[in-house]
C-alpha cells in the first residue's frame, strides 16, 4: 500500500519550488558546460596529436573533430533549455507572488471581519442590557423620588447585584434629568454619586430619545467615573412607570470594560506565531483613533 505523503499547499510553497527548479536547472546546465569545455579541450588536443601523426592519425582526427561538434551541439541544447525554462519559472514566480498576496489578503480580511463580528455581537447585547435595566422598578422609583435616600440606596444595591452577574461592566450609574449621579453599583470602588455628567454625550443622547427602544452611546474614552479607565458607555432613559413611552425621569448609564473585550479579541486573532512577528492587529474607529492594538499603542 502506497504511503500517503504530506504536502504543503500554499503560494509560498509554489514560489519555493519554482526557485528550486530554476536553481537546479541552472546548476545542471553549468555542469554540462563545464564537461563540454573539458571535452573540447581534449578533442582539440586529440586533433593536434592526430595531425602530428600524419596519415596514421587521420581517422582519429575526424573522430576528435566530430566530438567537438557534438560538444558544441550539447552546449546549444543546454543554452536552449535555459532559454525555455527561465520564462516559465519567472511566470511561476510571478503567479505565486500574486497568489500569495491575494490569498493572504483574503485570509486577513476574513480574520478582520470575524473580529468585527465578535465585537458587534457583544456590543449589541450591551444595547439590550441597558434598555432592559432602565425599566427596573428600583431605578424608576429612585428617579421619581430623587431625595429619598432609602430609594437611591436600594437602587445602588440592585445595580450591585446586576454587576455581580455581568462582570463585563466596571459600573452602572443612575442619573436624574439634570445629569447628577444619584447612585452607582460599585460605590466602594468608584465615588460617582453626586458627580455631574450632564455634558456627557451618552447622557445627552438618552435625554433626547423618543422611546424606551432608543439608547445613547459614547465611544471609547477615559472616564472619571472609572478612575480614568477606558470605557464604552451605553445609556437609556428611565421613564415614568417604566413605560416605553413614559416621561423621561432619569438616565441609566452602563460603563463597559472596553479593553477586556477588544484587547482580548485582537490578541487572539487566529494567525501563526511566525505571522505575529510581522503582524499588528488593531481596531480603528471612523476618525482614525486606535481603540485596540496588539502593540497597545492606543488612544
Amino acid at each position: 500500500m502506497q504511503e500517503k505523503q504530506n504536502f504543503t499547499v500554499n503560494p509560498e510553497r509554489i514560489n519555493e519550488l519554482a526557485q528550486l527548479i530554476q536553481m537546479r536547472i541552472t546548476n545542471s546546465v553549468k555542469q554540462i558546460d563545464d564537461i563540454n569545455l573539458e571535452t573540447k579541450l581534449l578533442s582539440i588536443n586529440a586533433q593536434a596529436e592526430a595531425a602530428r601523426a600524419g596519415e596514421a592519425g587521420r581517422a582519429f582526427g575526424v573522430v576528435a573533430s566530430s566530438i567537438v561538434e557534438l560538444s558544441e551541439s550539447t552546449s546549444g541544447v543546454a543554452k536552449g533549455l535555459i532559454d525555455d525554462v527561465q520564462p516559465v519559472t519567472r511566470e511561476l514566480l510571478d503567479i505565486s507572488k500574486r497568489l500569495s498576496s491575494d490569498v493572504r489578503g483574503q485570509r486577513l480580511t476574513d480574520l478582520a471581519l470575524n473580529n468585527i463580528e465578535l465585537i458587534d455581537r457583544n456590543l449589541y447585547e450591551r444595547t439590550c442590557d441597558v434598555r432592559w435595566w432602565a425599566t427596573d422598578s428600583s431605578f424608576v422609583e429612585a428617579c421619581e423620588n430623587t431625595e429619598d435616600r432609602a430609594g437611591t440606596d436600594f437602587a445602588s444595591k440592585r445595580m450591585g447585584v446586576i454587576l455581580n452577574a455581568y462582570t463585563v461592566y466596571f459600573d452602572l450609574v443612575l442619573c436624574d434629568t439634570a445629569g447628577r449621579v444619584l447612585a452607582n453599583g460599585q460605590p466602594m470602588s468608584y465615588s460617582s454619586a453626586g458627580k455631574d455628567v450632564s455634558n456627557s454625550h451618552w447622557f445627552q443622547e438618552s435625554l433626547k430619545s423618543v422611546s424606551g427602544d432608543h439608547f445613547g452611546m459614547e465611544s471609547v474614552h477615559r472616564s472619571e467615573l472609572t478612575d480614568m479607565k477606558r470605557i464604552l458607555v451605553y445609556s437609556c432613559a428611565v421613564r415614568a412607570g417604566g413605560e416605553m413611552n413614559g416621561k423621561i425621569i432619569g438616565v441609566l448609564g452602563i460603563l463597559f470594560n472596553w479593553d477586556s473585550l477588544a484587547q482580548t479579541i485582537v490578541k487572539r486573532t487566529a494567525i501563526t506565531k511566525d505571522e505575529w512577528k510581522y503582524t499588528r492587529a488593531m481596531i480603528v474607529d471612523d476618525n482614525g483613533r486606535i481603540l485596540a492594538d496588539t502593540d497597545e499603542r492606543i488612544l
